[in-house]
């Protein structure tokens, strides 16, 4: 197995002069994510979904998405359907009594309906047991039976948001990139699925390595790194059209592109004059300004949610560790000390933490680490996990890690509580969750 995280290993493996064919594909990808959840159990509320009542003709299972989402969250626990003493899909037909004698906490109770136009409508209440009342209840939006994915994630997102004061981020997507075969036929997917892992489908293909997607913060977009005619080369994918721009080819290195929050620059890391150091770009233009100027290697770099810090890594003082600089220049500042390394770090949706690799004993695992004061907290275990990536609500943290099969993707929240894995054929790596929809 390649060590991602040895730095000057990484990074000369990414400009290996190798002819790849890049292809910008559209269509499906391979099997949803197969998701298990480990832990979460202590302390979590109980919740009972029951089943929506449906048309005959519609054959979709709204209630067990939402189920399964506020599951996965760790902070719910489900009443199984078999232990249910009814069925109610309206507020008159509820008897708290029942409820109240299977323990929960919370109910929620919907409906499906055709509607005049011929779409899909679909009701909901979220009642409080113990107070006999509703807490929630809408009518959400006439969709394609196609879209009752899309509806059900949302439904869970207000339901979550109701009961915990967090926004739900259930109703978001995540990009990764996938490794299959050997030899001559090994090749390198950048998909993107739903958060949940379901309707996976190709964004690009490459008989070469695919690296760094990055979303654009407005979700339209994905910057990521591959090959053309043996360069690496940092590209902008429009997901709604299949537009690909290559925004820039340096000879050398040309790696880890990351948005600022309005969207309009990047920062990339390049080799092409020195050493590798950071570049910030303007899209529109192309314009660059060279942001480091070291000896040392300097790549990584990641935006503060208000765009006037620049997190990124280092080995300027021997060993490869976060920095963190203003965005207009300055003398940068070392944030990390506990362990032997510290890398890719990754801002939160707040701004007050930042997810980063911790290398303690040669074990890579997720660590936080506080702005502030640089205390870090260790959520996994290693022995090679990479990548982290924040939910948009800043609760969730995805990674890469190393399962029985090879490389997948794993989930851990903020307080190391809950975690999960997601699994499928072949190697998963690199994950990036996209933003909130706009």
């Amino acid at each position: 197995m390649r060590l991602f995280y040895n730095l000057r290993v990484s990074l000369s493996q990414s400009v290996l002069p190798v002819l790849a064919a890049l292809l910008v594909c559209s269509g499906p990808a391979r099997a949803a994510l197969d998701i298990s959840v480990v832990g979460g159990d202590t302390g979590a509320q109980p919740i009972a979904v029951a089943p929506f009542a449906t048309p005959p003709d519609i054959n979709f299972d709204v209630a067990g998405i939402v189920e399964a989402d506020l599951v996965r969250s760790g902070l719910f626990t489900a009443l199984p359907r078999a232990d249910m003493l009814e069925t109610p899909s309206a507020v008159n037909q509820v008897d708290y009594r029942n409820w109240r004698a299977v323990g929960m906490e919370n109910l929620v109770i919907g409906s499906l309906s055709r509607s005049p136009k011929g779409g899909v409508a679909v009701r909901f209440f979220l009642l409080d047991v113990y107070r006999g009342q509703q807490v929630l209840g809408f009518d959400m939006p006439a969709v394609t039976p196609d879209q009752l994915r899309v509806v059900s994630h949302q439904i869970a997102d207000l339901i979550y948001e109701k009961l915990t004061g967090t926004k739900g981020y259930f109703n978001t997507q995540i990009a990764y990139v996938t490794a299959s075969g050997y030899g001559l036929a090994r090749r390198f997917e950048l998909i993107v699925a739903d958060a949940d892992g379901y309707n996976p489908r190709t964004i690009a293909a490459s008989r070469e390595t695919l690296m760094s997607p990055a979303w654009s913060p407005d979700g339209k977009k994905l910057a990521y790194v591959g090959y053309e005619k043996g360069r690496s080369a940092i590209f902008i994918h429009t997901l709604a059209t299949g537009e690909l721009r290559k925004l820039v080819s340096e000879r050398g290195i040309n790696g880890a592109p990351v948005w600022s929050p309005d969207g309009s620059k990047m920062i990339v890391t390049l080799s092409f004059e020195t050493n590798p150091d950071l570049y910030l770009i303007d899209i529109a233009s192309g314009q660059r300004r060279r942001l480091t100027d070291h000896f040392a290697i300097d790549v990584e770099a990641n935006f503060s949610p208000d765009g006037n810090t620049i997190a990124f890594t280092s080995d300027r003082g021997g060993s490869a560790q976060v920095y963190l600089m203003p965005t207009a220049g300055g003398e940068p500042r070392r944030l990390t000390f506990q362990g032997k390394q510290n890398q890719r770090p990754r801002f939160s949706p707040d701004g007050k933490s930042i997810a980063v690799v911790n290398n303690d004993g040669g074990r890579y695992s997720i660590a936080l680490v506080d702005v502030q004061t640089g205390a870090m907290r260790k959520l996994s275990d290693g022995p090679l996990d990479e990548s982290p990536s924040f939910a948009p609500n800043g609760a969730v943290i995805i990674y890469s890690t190393i399962g029985r099969g090879g490389a997948e993707l794993a989930t851990v929240t903020v307080d190391g509580r809950v975690r999960q894995r997601m699994r499928q054929p072949g190697e998963v790596r690199e994950p990036a969750w996209g933003p909130y929809s706009r």
